[in-house]
C-alpha cells in the first residue's frame, strides 16, 4: 500500500467512475465517436447523439420506475434540488407559500429553503428523531392549508439513515402537497420506485454512483399538479425546464452508471453490509467507540462513528493512508460540529470526535483490514491526554 491516502473510504462524499462507465463516456468525445450536439437536427451526427441521450434517459427512468419523458437532465443533485424548490413554489405560490423540510437535509436543500425564506415563502424545519428519521406524525403535526410541497431526503449523507418514503409522501398528498425527495444517496442503494413510493419530484446524482461529476437529474412526475419553473433559460431545452446543450458523454456516463445500478445494485449492497459489519466488529473491543449511526435503519455503506475523548480533527490528521471525512465546517476562528449530528440531539463534545467512513463498490476486505490497523495505529497516538 502507498502512503498517502490509499485506502478510499469516503464513498458517500464521491464515488470513483466505474472503468465500464469510463469506457461508454470516451466514445462520447471525439471526431471519431458520437460527439455532436443533441439538438442539432439537421444531421445524422446530431440524430445520433440525441438518440444516446434518449437511451440514458432511459436507463435512469428504468431504475426508478418512471417514464423517460419525466427525466429533467441536471448538472447534478445540487441543480436538481434548486430546480424542484425554487421551480415548485414560485409555479405554484398562487395556491400556497409553505415549504416542510427538515434541519438534517443537504446543504443543497437547506440553502435553498433559506433562500425561499428570504423570497417571502414560508419554511417548517422538522427535527429528526435521535436516530436521524423522520417521524411521519411529526410531519402531519406540520402540514397547512397552505402548504405547497414537502421536501425530504431519502438516506441522509452523513448518518446513512433511511426514511420512510412511502408513510411520508401519504401525509403530503392527503393535505394536498407534493412530495420531493433528495435521493443523491440512494441511487442502487435502496428501492427506489417512485410509483410505489408516492414521490413527485426526486433529485439524482452521477457522481455518487458510479457515474461521473457534474450531471444529474431531476424526476418531475407527469401530472397537471406537477408545474416547475425554469432556473436556466436559453433554448427551451428538457422540455422548457432546463435549458443548456446537454453534456451528451456525461449523460451517456450517468444512464450506463443507472443500468448498473439496477443490475448490481443489490449484490454490491450485500457485500457491502459484510464489509462494515467486518468493520465494526474490528472496533468492538475499543471502549471509546460511540455509533452515531443506528444500523439497522441505514444503508449499509455509510457508518458515522464517535471516538469518545478524541478530537475528530486530530484523528483525520493522524489518518494518513485513509480519506474519510469529518462532518465538521472549520471556521478560521472556530471548527462547529456537523449540524447533522447536532440536529439528531449528539452532544457538542461528542459531535467534534465523528468521523464518517463509506464504502463502496471497490472497497476490498483488505482496505478494511489495513483501515483498521490504521485506526487503532492514529487512536494510539492521539490519546494523549
Amino acid at each position: 500500500m502507498a502512503t498517502t491516502a490509499s485506502i478510499y473510504l469516503d464513498y458517500a462524499a464521491t464515488t470513483p467512475v466505474d472503468p465500464r462507465v469510463a469506457d461508454i463516456m470516451a466514445r462520447h468525445l471525439t471526431l471519431d465517436g458520437i460527439f455532436a450536439n443533441p439538438a442539432s437536427r439537421s444531421h445524422m451526427l446530431g440524430w445520433q447523439a440525441e438518440q444516446i441521450v434518449e437511451g440514458a434517459r432511459r436507463q435512469v427512468a428504468d431504475l426508478v420506475n418512471a417514464d423517460p419523458r419525466e427525466i429533467v437532465w441536471t448538472s447534478g443533485a445540487t441543480e436538481a434540488d434548486n430546480l424542484a424548490l425554487i421551480g415548485f413554489m414560485r409555479a405554484n405560490r398562487g395556491r400556497g407559500r409553505h415549504l416542510v423540510t427538515s434541519v438534517i437535509e443537504h446543504k443543497a436543500v437547506i440553502d435553498t429553503a433559506s433562500a425561499l425564506e428570504a423570497e417571502g415563502f414560508d419554511v417548517t424545519w422538522l427535527t429528526p428523531e435521535p436516530d436521524g428519521r423522520i417521524s411521519p406524525t411529526k410531519l402531519a403535526q406540520a402540514m397547512r392549508n397552505d402548504t405547497v410541497l414537502v421536501s425530504l431526503m431519502a438516506v441522509n449523507n452523513e448518518l446513512g439513515t433511511i426514511n420512510d418514503l412511502a408513510a411520508l409522501a401519504e401525509i403530503a398528498h392527503a393535505r394536498g402537497a407534493a412530495f420531493h425527495v433528495d435521493a443523491a444517496q440512494a441511487a442502487g442503494r435502496i428501492e427506489l420506485d417512485v410509483a410505489r413510493l408516492g414521490i413527485d419530484l426526486m433529485s439524482l446524482s452521477g457522481h455518487k454512483a458510479y457515474g461521473p461529476k457534474g450531471i444529474g437529474a431531476l424526476y418531475v412526475r407527469r401530472s397537471p399538479e406537477i408545474r416547475v419553473e425554469a432556473l436556466i433559460h436559453g433554448g427551451g431545452h428538457e422540455r422548457g425546464m432546463r435549458s443548456g446543450t446537454l453534456p451528451t458523454h456525461q449523460i451517456a456516463g450517468m444512464g450506463e452508471a443507472f443500468a448498473l445500478a439496477k443490475s448490481e445494485g443489490e449484490a454490491d449492497q450485500a457485500r457491502i453490509a459484510d464489509l462494515a459489519t467486518r468493520f465494526l466488529d474490528g472496533l468492538e473491543d475499543l471502549g471509546n467507540v460511540h455509533r452515531n449511526t443506528q444500523v439497522d435503519v441505514s444503508v449499509p455503506n455509510i457508518v458515522n462513528l464517535a471516538f469518545e475523548g478524541i478530537d475528530g480533527e486530530s484523528l483525520l490528521m493522524a489518518l494518513r493512508g485513509i480519506a474519510v471525512s469529518t462532518g465538521s465546517a472549520c471556521n478560521s476562528a472556530s471548527v462547529e460540529p456537523s449540524y447533522v449530528l447536532k440536529g439528531i440531539g449528539v452532544p457538542r463534545a461528542r459531535a467534534l470526535t465523528s468521523l464518517r467512513f463509506s464504502f463502496g463498490r471497490f472497497t476490498t476486505e483488505a482496505d478494511i483490514d489495513a483501515a483498521l490497523v490504521e485506526l487503532r495505529h492514529a487512536l494510539s497516538a492521539t490519546t494523549h491526554h
